[in-house]
């Protein structure tokens, strides 16, 4: 039997760094506490994180001020029409002095990877990160190499100027633990970041939380306590995406063609850990299920031409299914 009030002490403990690491990302990033906050999600968990918002919305200098606050390699690739899997990878140049191939490792070498506009990349790029962000190790002619953890992936998609691109296929885009949508900031957030930049010396974030203390942070967020019946409220929802009928929510039936896999079960679970873990708990209650609900299922749902033609969105969806299952 688990001592509940005993484990609650020690998250409480262990999770000390988190208040310290939102603080100095803080200092760069005004508002977007919602994305800080799901970023640190991904590092706790090990998931991958796709980002959905127009440009300017601070996506690329959040993860960068997340890799600097945690002491860890950084790597931005812009993708585009032209790249090569090699160019992400690595690829075997041939040495004439010593008459052999040797490797050359590709940007997808560091801790903190952000893929900007990953749609406007071909699909065997994608691919090719996507086999990195799942296996956590990247195979180059005969040689083999694991990936430096913690690994984190944030891949970010422009809403807008679909000309051009490449959608991730369903398969692919069920990789990612979250599909976080960036809104525009506040008037009296936008005040602050236009003051920010105006200024003589860009504000800076310091280092206070290493690789080796994050890679620990996981295992203690894995024994964060989700009681049974919480389990079965995740199950419930997950279900409800599949066979609505079964919940009494027939409209629904006629709006989704395909429900949430069970990674959506896997990562919502994961995802409410991490998210009791962030609030300095060491149980998980229904609220912190329905928080991170929608990053976890909003790109996991398939939508008929029906729900199209009524303008009806995955959110409207998960808003249904959430008014309607019971609340352990």
């Amino acid at each position: 039997m688990t001592d509940i009030r005993e484990l609650n002490e020690r998250i409480q403990r262990e999770s000390s760094f988190v208040d310290l690491l939102m603080l100095e990302v803080g200092k760069v990033i005004i508002g977007q506490k919602q994305m800080t906050e799901r970023l640190l999600i991904g590092l706790l968990t090990g998931g991958h994180i796709l980002m959905e918002g127009v440009p300017g919305l601070a996506k690329t200098l959040a993860i960068k001020t997340l890799a600097s606050t945690v002491d860890a390699k950084f790597s931005r690739i812009q993708f585009t029409p032209d790249l090569l899997p090699a160019d992400l990878i690595g690829t075997m140049i041939y040495n004439q002095k010593r008459e052999e191939f040797t490797v050359r490792k590709g940007p997808i070498f560091a801790n903190f990877i952000l893929a900007d506009e990953i749609n406007r990349s071909p699909a065997k790029v994608q691919s090719a990160l996507l086999e990195a962000m799942q296996e956590k190790q990247v195979t180059i002619g005969d040689n083999t190499f694991k990936l430096d953890e913690p690994f984190l992936v944030m891949a970010t998609q422009n809403p807008i100027e679909q000309e051009g691109t490449y959608p991730l296929p369903e398969a692919q885009i069920d990789r990612f633990m979250l599909k976080v949508i960036i809104n525009y900031p506040s008037r009296e957030d936008e005040l602050g970041i236009m003051r920010e930049n105006i200024q003589q010396e860009f504000p800076t974030a310091s280092v206070v939380v290493k690789p080796e203390e994050i890679l620990k942070a996981r295992n203690v967020v894995k024994e964060v306590y989700i009681d049974e019946k919480i389990e079965n409220y995740i199950l419930d929802i997950v279900f409800a995406t599949r066979y609505p009928k079964e919940f009494k929510m027939d409209k629904l039936s006629q709006l989704i063609s395909y429900g949430a896999s069970p990674r959506g079960s896997i990562y919502l679970s994961l995802a409410a850990k991490a998210y009791a873990f962030i609030k300095r708990r060491g149980y998980v209650v229904p609220e912190d299920v329905r928080a991170i609900c929608h990053d976890v299922l909003r790109h996991r749902i398939g939508l008929t031409y029906e729900a199209e033609a009524e303008n009806v969105t995955t959110v409207d969806i998960i808003n249904e299914i959430l008014n309607t299952i019971e609340v352990p």
